[in-house]
């Protein structure tokens, strides 16, 4: 009888990349973006590689890059060593049972057994969660320079050179007034060209989301992301019951439970489905199933992963049957590095689901040995800012 493949390591590294302009969101401003990669370690000499990323550290949600690693290398390695490495679901429920929330840090565990699996039997991860629909999804990508003349100039690059012909705008940290003064000039100046969406990251209570979100419509916006907090479930049902335009439920999302919840209430017309706030790439699925049992369009979305995470959240994506308002999966076009030995590859407005074994992506270790936290390329910029002062 052949043994079964075993975790024999799990290795959690921090890897922090700029980012190519800062990048404006209601609850910060991000200038780097920190990785928390994941690689496991098979007897059978298969490695499998995931990623853990979040926003802003600790602004966005209740993980950070620097949790995701402790809470990994504490507490979920002790449970995955000596697992069988073949089976993927059975090593989750196992941590399931043993470690309470933590969807990010195990999404990335997930990603890395998922990937592994696929090259062990020679698959991609999207044929390992049912089957792809489709090879390419269309990208959006986010104005988020916080400059109308900025943003505008962008965007027009980006249609020029057909990569993206879809905008969400990041807005909250202005007034209601001047945040739908940015927005109308922007759909102004881009037209029936290009498809405007907002993300105001929960910035407004209710009775501003009932008059920003009126303004929008009439500014041409054609969706408006998470207005109000997450926690006001009543209070988004009666946007969505009364907007001229889609109200789409993202930070309220955290995982299958939420989505069922927010079904019921009839609370969005769209869900934002993300692997990482889901708590993995079945968890995902579910979320997926929920909406469209309740018939609410899906939009695929992303916590700004570089190479790692979106190539995982393409290959779930890919299976959806719908998904109606595209996908942001633009995260490694956000930094000045690519991890990747070859790039995801973007074009004709849409992303190309990899086609190779796992997540059909391998890393560039060079790369991940220059920006890890604690390697030499970190040390050299620590040794430099101290010289410097």
């Amino acid at each position: 009888m052949t043994a079964f493949p075993r975790v024999e390591r799990v290795e959690t590294i921090l890897v922090d990349l700029p980012t190519i302009r800062p990048h404006v969101l209601s609850m910060a401003t991000m200038h780097r973006q920190t990785l928390a990669i994941v690689r496991i370690y098979c007897s059978d000499g298969v490695v499998g590689v995931g990623e853990g990323t979040t926003i802003g550290g600790l602004s966005y949600g209740d993980e950070s890059p620097e949790g995701i690693k402790l809470a990994i290398d504490t507490y979920f390695t002790p449970l995955l060593l000596g697992q069988d490495a073949g089976r993927p679901a059975q090593a989750m429920a196992l941590l399931g049972r043993h470690v309470v929330g933590n969807h990010f840090a195990k999404c990335a565990v997930e990603t890395a057994l998922l990937d592994a699996q696929g090259w062990r039997v020679g698959l991609p991860v999207s044929e390992l969660l049912g089957g792809r629909v489709r090879d390419r999804l269309p990208v959006l990508w986010t104005l988020a320079s916080g400059d109308t003349a900025r943003d505008i100039a962008e965007a027009e690059e980006m249609l020029s050179c057909r990569r993206h012909n879809a905008f969400k705008l990041k807005i909250g940290k202005r007034t209601i007034a001047e945040d739908v003064a940015h927005v109308a000039a922007i759909k102004r100046a881009l037209g029936d060209r290009a498809s405007i969406r907002v993300d105001v990251n929960q910035a407004w209570d209710e009775t501003g989301a009932r008059r920003g979100v009126a303004l929008l419509a009439e500014a041409g916006a054609d969706l408006v992301e998470q207005p109000i907090p997450r926690a006001n479930r009543d209070g988004m049902a009666r946007l969505a019951a009364r907007s001229a335009i889609p109200i789409m439920a993202d930070e309220a999302l955290r995982g299958p439970g939420d989505a069922y919840d927010y079904a019921s209430r009839a609370a969005a017309d769209v869900f934002a489905v993300k692997i990482e706030q889901s708590g993995g790439l079945f968890a995902a699925k579910q979320v997926q199933a929920i909406a469209d049992a309740a018939g609410i369009a899906l939009y695929g979305g992303t916590m700004l992963e570089a190479g790692i995470g979106t190539a995982a959240s393409a290959h779930v994506f890919a299976t959806f049957p719908g998904i109606a308002f595209g996908t942001e999966l633009f995260g490694p076009l956000l930094m000045t590095e690519e991890i990747l030995a070859e790039p995801l590859s973007y074009g004709d407005f849409t992303l190309a689901v990899p086609t190779g074994p796992g997540l059909g992506v391998v890393l560039d270790d060079d790369k991940l040995a220059h920006f890890r936290r604690d390697g030499a390329g970190r040390t050299g910029v620590l040794v430099s800012a101290i010289e410097g002062n």
